[in-house]
């Protein structure tokens, strides 16, 4: 082979050679992750070297659907193979939300700055949030069935966090039509207090605050079972009725729901703790009367924030004996500067408060000096 030929073939290797340097194939998912997710049901979320993979599996009760983002500082960097997906880019600067539970994770986070719109402002409680709401830096984009297509077009946030009851959200879909980015969470649908309290990683995958959203978590994780723990050696476990009558039909927890959990974690005995399911069971005064009527704390009923409410709306309620001895508590009684209750909006972040507010209803005298921070007595 002669020195012009061999210097030729010399420069096209090294054409091909760098030619393959510069353009990778980027077609597969050769690394292997792990779910970051231990006690969430709805999401899954794994972190690989250039991208991180958010799957979001239980989006409303008896989903069969799932959604799947991919997530990356560069979107060159997301392989052909993911293509098909949803992706974002991290971490987000503008961002619409849609519930109140997503608010506390955004101030956890040190990314409220990030929120420029929310439908129904007078629901937020939190009081970093309300400043930026008197400040005018947060939009309304009225309420949560009716999001206005327009103001949500004039504020372009990268990204609108919303929710679905049963899929059908023609408002979100309209949105997506337009061009914006949705994202699905489900953090409402969890049934166990670790599982809510987790989707703090959720949004800790959205803005590239990883660690900060793990730290965050394990400090709940360890604070609620620490609880727990004490609560568990505790020797007695008083009877405890929960709900109240709406329209002629008594709503209380069942057995396995999240509520239902906390009092047992608690230390409680709840009546109805053998019942299947999560949601909520619907029972005529009766029933609830003859079971429930010694029970010696009434834990949850419904929106009454106090005795007199209750007696007016329902003489009977007089007759159970949590109401005589002036053993009921409410987490309807806390409520922030525009009227919104802080239960709804803090309480799924943190479930070790509301277990600690439980203790110390049931057992006054394992946690000496506490104040509850959710649930408190009847006015």
């Amino acid at each position: 082979m002669n020195f012009k030929l061999l210097k030729t073939f010399f420069f096209v290797g090294c054409l091909a050679f760098v030619s393959c340097k510069e353009n990778p194939k980027n077609n597969e998912v050769n690394e292997v992750a792990t779910n970051e997710v231990v006690y969430a049901t709805g999401f899954e979320l794994q972190h690989y070297n250039d991208f991180s993979v958010l799957k979001v599996t239980n989006p409303w009760p008896d989903s069969q659907q799932n959604f799947t983002y991919v997530l990356s500082k560069d979107l060159k960097n997301i392989p052909d193979s993911l293509s098909q997906f949803l992706q974002i880019q991290i971490p987000i600067q503008k961002a619409v939300v849609t519930s109140t539970t997503h608010i506390p994770s955004l101030v956890e986070l040190g990314v409220e700055n990030s929120l420029v719109g929310f439908p129904g402002l007078n629901y937020i409680s939190n009081e970093v949030i309300r400043m930026k709401i008197d400040a005018k830096q947060i939009k309304e984009l009225d309420d949560n069935e009716n999001v206005n297509l327009e103001l949500v077009l004039d504020l372009q946030p990268d990204l609108i966090i919303g929710h679905s009851y049963d899929g059908e959200n023609k408002k979100l879909e309209n949105i997506k039509n337009a061009g914006l980015k949705i994202v699905y969470n489900g953090d409402w649908v969890e049934n166990t207090p670790l599982g809510k309290a987790e989707w703090i990683k959720f949004f800790g995958a959205l803005y590239d605050k990883n660690s900060e959203a793990k730290t965050v978590f394990d400090q709940v994780v360890s604070s609620y079972n620490e609880a727990k723990e004490l609560a568990s050696k505790l020797p007695n476990k008083p009877t405890v009725l929960s709900g109240a009558m709406y329209q002629d039909v008594w709503y209380l927890p069942e057995g396995e729901s999240w509520m239902a959990q906390f009092i047992k974690d608690a230390g409680g005995n709840y009546l109805w703790s053998e019942s299947k399911g999560v949601g909520s069971i619907s029972l005529g005064f009766e029933s609830v009367f003859d079971k429930g009527q010694k029970a010696q704390f009434w834990i949850g009923p419904g929106e009454f924030t106090s005795y007199q409410q209750m007696e007016n709306a329902n003489p009977h309620y007089s007759q159970f004996t949590a109401f005589q001895n002036k053993k009921i508590y409410s987490y309807s009684v806390k409520k922030g500067a525009s009227g919104g209750t802080l239960f709804y909006e803090e309480a799924p972040n943190r479930p070790d408060l509301i277990l600690k507010d439980l203790i110390h209803i049931f057992h006054p005298n394992a946690l000496p000096n506490y104040k509850p921070y959710f649930i408190e007595p009847l006015k």
